[in-house]
């Protein structure tokens, strides 16, 4: 096992000219108190949010239309987060992926951008930038792949038209303000239902399902990973915008970063550091203006010291590429294949 991890730690440098970062140190010690600390922190995490999440109604699936792809087939569909709230979302099919031949399932959640007509669609490869057709790219490795739209993008903006773009996103995000929650409750809320949804499907291996996002979709991967440990493999893509680094640099982010009263508890890197010990990969460009790099390295000792004493350091990886801004280049799409490929495949 620690011969293979090596090698691939060592793979994962060479494709983009630096060392990973440490996983594991020394000088750390297991302490009884930190699984007190992160059971607190996570109690008071639900409370910030908004309290429990309802019991999951009926998907209600609605099959909407199909068409194909070079390599997979797309079902447009609906199922339902709560009543009367369906979700738009795309599912991918691989050829040659049948209820009698199963496949891994990965959730991709799409960017934010400032572009709130883009949602699902890109991901599944039917719009906008190439760069972004990581759903399509995923089904054609073989995975069958959900992409959803979040609350406010695509169709899923105001119903009345009075208000659009970032005016609605900031209206829902005050709506839930008022009922004692936040946006980051209902993306929560579902995603979770995304992943009721794809292990209901017969052509899904139901024990081996990921997610992948890259902006909001990362933040996204490490807001749900805490509360779905169905997901048994997550990436998140330049994303991990600390309250410190928003206080510091004056950043306006998106609103599912925003958790009322969070920080007398902790920061975004104590959310992501819930996921330990299930695999948990993240990729970040030195010059992300979105995520400031002091604190990502500072927000990276935090997540590594929870895997480290949860015994499961080889489960997390970061890379830092230099020179890199808020992208996913190919060596952070080539590390992500292979991430998945590990633990979804092996």
């Amino acid at each position: 096992m620690m011969k293979n991890r090596r090698r691939f730690l060592k793979q994962a440098g060479a494709l983009t000219g630096l060392t990973p970062l440490a996983t594991a140190s020394p000088a750390d010690r297991p302490n009884p108190r930190d699984r007190a600390r992160s059971t607190d922190f996570r109690a008071q995490l639900l409370k910030c949010l908004g309290g429990p999440w309802p019991a999951p109604c009926p998907l209600n699936v609605r099959l909407r239309e199909t068409s194909q792809k070079p390599g997979f087939r797309i079902e447009s569909v609906y199922y339902d987060a709560e009543p009367n709230d369906p979700v738009p979302a795309l599912l991918l099919i691989p050829e040659g992926v049948t209820p009698s031949k199963p496949a891994p399932g990965i959730c991709v959640w799409h960017q934010h951008a400032g572009q709130w007509f883009k949602g699902k669609s890109e991901p599944a490869g039917l719009m906008a930038d190439p760069m972004h057709h990581t759903g399509a790219a995923l089904a054609r490795e073989g995975y069958v792949v959900l992409c959803p739209d979040a609350l406010c993008f695509e169709e899923r903006q105001d119903p009345t038209n009075k208000l659009k773009d970032g005016n609605f996103e900031r209206f829902e995000f005050l709506r839930y303000v008022v009922a004692g929650k936040c946006m980051a409750w209902k993306n929560i809320l579902d995603m979770r239902r995304a992943v009721d949804f794809l292990v209901s499907r017969p052509e899904v291996q139901p024990e081996r399902i990921g997610c992948y996002g890259h902006s909001m979709g990362s933040t996204h991967t490490w807001l749900v990973g805490p509360w779905e440990p169905r997901l048994t493999c997550l990436v998140g893509n330049c994303c991990l915008p600390t309250y410190k680094a928003i206080h510091r640099q004056h950043l306006l982010h998106c609103f599912p970063n925003f958790i009322p009263g969070l920080l007398q508890y902790g920061d975004t890197p104590d959310i992501a550091a819930l996921i330990a010990p299930r695999p948990l990969l993240m990729n970040f460009g030195e010059h992300d203006e979105g995520s400031p790099i002091e604190e990502v390295r500072a927000g990276i000792e935090t997540i590594r010291r929870a895997y480290f004493h949860r015994h499961a350091s080889d489960n997390f990886l970061v890379v830092i590429e230099p020179n890199t801004g808020h992208v996913l280049s190919d060596t952070m799409w080539l590390r992500t294949k292979e991430w998945f490929a590990r633990h979804l495949r092996a």
